[in-house]
C-alpha cells in the first residue's frame, strides 16, 4: 500500500513538473518576440511590421497597383506574389556600415518575410536569378548577384522566406539554424531580447534601434526619424518606437539616454522643433490644411521622464489611407493653384 502511495506522489510530481514546464513556455512565446523577429542575426537595428491589421484599416492590396517597376512587375508576374497583397510580416536587421581606414562600409540588411507564397514558383524564379545554389543542411541557398553585392535567400517553410545581403553566408545560415529551433521559447537577437519588453502590447509596426556611433556626414537614418533627425539623437542612446491602433494610432518613440542631462537637452531640441513644424501650413494638396494631418501633427508632443525622453502622437486612421493612396504630404507653406488663364484666342488665318 505504502509502495502504491509512493509511486501515485511521484506520478503526480512528474505531472506537475511537467506541467509548470508547459505554462512556462506558453507565458515565455505569449511576451516573446514575434517569431520572425526571434530569427533575425544579431545587428544595430530591427523593424518588424505586421500588414495584416494594416489592411483592415486601408486599402494596402485591395487594388490593383498603377506604373509598377517594370522588374517588379516582371516578379509577380513569375511568382504570382504582390507584396501589398501576400505579405502578412516582415521583419528587418540591419547591419551598419563600419569605418575601416577612412572608407565607410555599406550598410547590410538581413530579412524574415512571412506571407502566402507559392514555393515551386518562387523557387523556379529564384533559380533563374541564381548565379549558384549552395545546400546548407536541407536548405538551399540561392545566390544571386545585385547591384555589386551577394543576395543570400532560402525558403525556409511554405510561408517563411529568408534574405540578406551581408558579407558572407553567416547570416543567413544563423537564420536557418533559428528556424529549426522555432519550437524553443528563445528572446532573439540581443538587441531584442534586451528591450522588446518596452515595445507597447498590441504594436502592429516597432522599431528597436541604437544610431551609430559614426559622424552625423555618413547616412545612418535608416530606422530613426525622418528627414534627418537622427542627427539629434545623443550618442549611445537606444531608440524604441511604435505604432499600434486603439481608437488611434498611436505612436510612440522612447529615446534612452545614459542621463538626465542628456534626456533633457534632446527633449528641448526636439521640442524647438516642434514647434517649428506646428507654425507650418501642412497640407494634403492646395485646397488648404488637411484636418486629419494637422490633428496628426499637433498632436505630437515629447516631455522627460529621468533619463529618457518620450516623444507620442495620436494619428487619425484618415491619415494612414491617404498617405497609401495619395501624393507625400506637403510640409511647408501652403502653395495656392496659379489661378487658370485662358488659352490665347487663335489667330485667324490670313486671308
Amino acid at each position: 500500500m505504502r509502495t502504491r502511495r509512493k509511486q501515485l506522489w511521484v506520478a503526480l510530481a512528474v505531472v506537475l513538473v511537467i506541467a509548470g514546464g508547459i505554462v512556462i513556455a506558453v507565458l515565455l512565446r505569449k511576451r516573446a518576440a514575434p517569431d520572425a523577429v526571434r530569427l533575425l542575426p544579431d545587428s544595430d537595428a530591427v523593424l518588424y511590421v505586421n500588414f495584416e491589421p494594416i489592411r483592415l484599416f486601408t486599402d494596402l492590396g485591395k487594388h490593383p497597383v498603377k506604373d509598377r517597376d517594370p522588374q517588379y512587375e516582371d516578379f509577380v508576374r513569375q511568382t504570382g506574389f504582390e507584396f501589398e497583397r501576400d505579405l502578412d510580416k516582415a521583419a528587418l536587421a540591419i547591419h551598419y556600415g563600419t569605418s575601416i581606414r577612412g572608407k565607410s562600409t555599406e550598410t547590410r540588411y538581413s530579412e524574415i518575410l512571412q506571407g502566402r507564397f507559392d514555393s515551386g514558383r518562387v523557387e523556379e524564379y529564384l533559380r533563374k536569378l541564381s548565379a549558384s545554389v549552395e545546400h546548407y543542411g536541407n536548405f538551399e541557398i540561392y545566390i544571386i548577384p545585385l547591384e555589386g553585392r551577394t543576395v543570400r535567400v532560402a525558403l525556409l517553410g511554405v510561408n517563411v522566406a529568408a534574405a540578406s545581403n551581408t558579407e558572407g553566408p553567416d547570416a543567413i545560415q544563423g537564420m536557418i539554424d533559428r528556424y529549426r529551433q522555432a519550437a524553443l521559447p528563445f528572446a532573439g537577437p540581443p538587441l531584442v531580447s534586451e528591450y522588446y519588453r518596452l515595445v507597447p502590447l498590441g504594436s502592429i509596426i516597432w522599431t528597436i534601434a541604437r544610431p551609430p556611433a559614426a559622424s552625423s556626414s555618413e547616412d545612418h537614418a535608416e530606422l530613426l526619424l525622418p528627414g534627418g533627425w537622427s542627427g539629434l539623437l545623443p550618442l549611445d542612446s537606444t531608440v524604441i518606437a511604435s505604432a499600434r491602433p486603439l481608437n488611434e494610432v498611436h505612436l510612440r518613440a522612447q529615446v534612452l539616454t545614459h542621463s538626465e542631462a542628456q534626456a533633457r537637452s534632446f527633449t528641448d531640441r526636439v521640442n524647438t522643433f516642434l514647434a517649428l513644424f506646428k507654425a507650418l501650413n501642412i497640407s494634403m494638396d492646395a485646397g488648404g490644411p488637411d484636418p486629419d494631418v494637422k490633428a496628426a501633427f499637433d498632436s505630437l508632443e515629447i516631455h522627460q521622464d529621468k533619463d529618457q525622453a518620450v516623444l507620442t502622437a495620436k494619428v487619425p486612421y484618415a491619415f494612414f489611407k491617404k498617405v497609401l493612396s495619395e501624393p507625400p504630404v506637403e510640409l511647408g507653406p501652403g502653395t495656392q493653384k496659379p489661378p487658370e488663364q485662358n488659352p490665347p484666342a487663335a489667330k485667324k488665318p490670313y486671308k
